[in-house]
């Protein structure tokens, strides 16, 4: 049954990325007021994090960026789609690397044999694992994912990602198979996707984002330092539809009060300067900030076991979340 369900929508799927981009980007702008109207898409969760990020700005303003990241959000669903069918010359055209040619030789005469490239959910993250065809063939090309629980979405999305090479490395075995690799002495870029909320057995880490204290991934950081890689942050410009520039800019640590992880600390000071550059573009549906520094100070104040401490914090989100069942 599953694979009957994964053949459907693969079929259905790749039948309508066979189409061209303009033609998509209509079928985009249809589906723009049923998700923003008509199923109101996390809407709440939109607003909220619009509301707390940005308390400088007007509610005008607010409901600007909000309706612009409706539309674009709409825009990158097709242009995921389109990834099924879409060329390796068209891609090439749509999705421009810059920096890399340096950042590429860099690496290879270099002593270190990675390059850890920092991205967020920010324009079209899923095109970027087209980074791999433009690689050397001495340089392998890797991205960090967390596997979708529904099967079927889990696999087509393995498939997107590996159409132009790129090996999708789960999260889980992201030590093991970089120490498999340095093991080989195998050049690799690995892209983590950084920006996302940890889970609370992941968590040793807040810093200010977006105006609020913020659990972050220390892992790329952490992993990076065990095996000497070179740290880039991957800024992201979408100068028109359909169209991206992707700049390679090398990320140094930043001093911290307690020395540690300067490099997260970079890449979120540099995350949220380009999402202030053009806000629209993150991916604002994401209950980014629903594990809190107080809740953790909170706790371990009261449990000073870590397993207790971490059993507790479990129970009250997972209260917090069902509340409404017992009302």
């Amino acid at each position: 049954m599953r694979k009957l369900f994964y053949f459907i929508i693969f079929g259905t799927w790749y039948l309508i990325s066979l189409l061209p981009l303009p033609l998509l980007y209509v079928l985009s702008d249809m589906l723009f007021p049923v998700v923003y109207y008509i199923i109101r898409y996390r809407r709440n969760t939109v607003r909220e994090n619009l509301e707390m990020s940005f308390p400088e700005k007007t509610l005008e303003e607010k409901r600007a960026i909000e309706e612009k990241f409706y539309h674009f959000f709409c825009d990158y669903i097709v242009e995921t789609i389109k990834l099924f069918s879409i060329s390796g010359k068209e891609m090439k055209r749509r999705m421009v690397f810059r920096g890399l040619d340096k950042a590429t030789e860099d690496l290879l005469k270099g002593d270190s044999s990675f390059a850890f490239l920092y991205l967020g959910h920010y324009c079209n993250w899923e095109w970027i694992s087209s980074l791999a065809q433009q690689m050397p063939g001495q340089v392998h090309c890797g991205q960090i994912y967390h596997p979708l629980r529904n099967s079927a979405f889990n696999q087509l999305f393995l498939r997107l990602r590996g159409r132009f090479g790129a090996e999708s490395i789960t999260m889980s075995n992201t030590l093991r198979r970089i120490l498999d690799l340095k093991r080989k002495n195998q050049k690799t870029m690995i892209g983590f996707i950084s920006d996302q909320l940890p889970k609370w057995p992941s968590i040793h880490f807040f810093t200010p984002f977006l105006h609020r204290e913020t659990a972050v991934f220390t892992g790329a950081e952490q992993i990076g330092r065990k095996v000497g890689a070179v740290y880039y942050f991957l800024d992201i410009e979408r100068p028109r539809r359909g169209h991206y520039v992707c700049t390679f800019r090398p990320l140094q640590a930043v001093e911290t009060p307690d020395g540690k992880y300067g490099l997260t600390v970079a890449f979120m000071n540099e995350l949220e300067k380009m999402i202030r550059r053009h806000p629209e573009y993150w991916l604002w549906t994401h209950k980014r900030w629903k594990r809190t520094k107080e809740d953790y100070m909170a706790v371990a104040e009261e449990e000073a076991d870590p397993q207790m401490r971490l059993t507790r914090l479990m129970q009250q989100e997972w209260l917090r979340e069902h509340a409404k069942d017992y009302q």
